[in-house]
């Protein structure tokens, strides 16, 4: 798995129509793409965001970043949606998961995978 964090603050005088209408494009655009998993997004009080996706591997994710309309909405991102923004990707050095419900009748337990 490849992790890619996107951390940012919009933008006072954003156009939101605008901004959304990017969004839900480049959401379905992300989606088609090969190694896509997930995404996520979530809005803190304050304003902040914190975007999560998920790709099955680096290659994936830099694929993603390479694709043409991608990278045009991310040059108006920086000139027309976001005050600042931080990136971080990279493959997790550990992964803990704990099953809602244990799948083989045992107690659910904490359990380190390697990435």
């Amino acid at each position: 798995m490849y992790l890619v964090v996107f951390r940012n603050r919009k933008r006072a005088d954003i156009d939101s129509a605008a901004y959304a209408a990017d969004a839900d494009r480049m959401d379905e655009l992300a989606r088609a793409q090969p190694g896509f998993l997930s995404f996520k997004s979530y809005v803190a009080d304050d304003g902040e965001v914190i975007a999560l996706s998920e790709w099955a591997d680096e290659a994936a994710a830099l694929a993603w970043r390479r694709v043409a309309e991608h990278a045009e909405v991310q040059a108006k991102g920086r000139r027309d949606y976001y005050e600042s923004y931080t990136l971080f990707a990279g493959t997790p050095g550990r992964v803990h998961r704990f099953p809602s419900e244990p799948t083989d009748g045992a107690e659910p337990a904490d359990r380190a995978e390697p990435c």
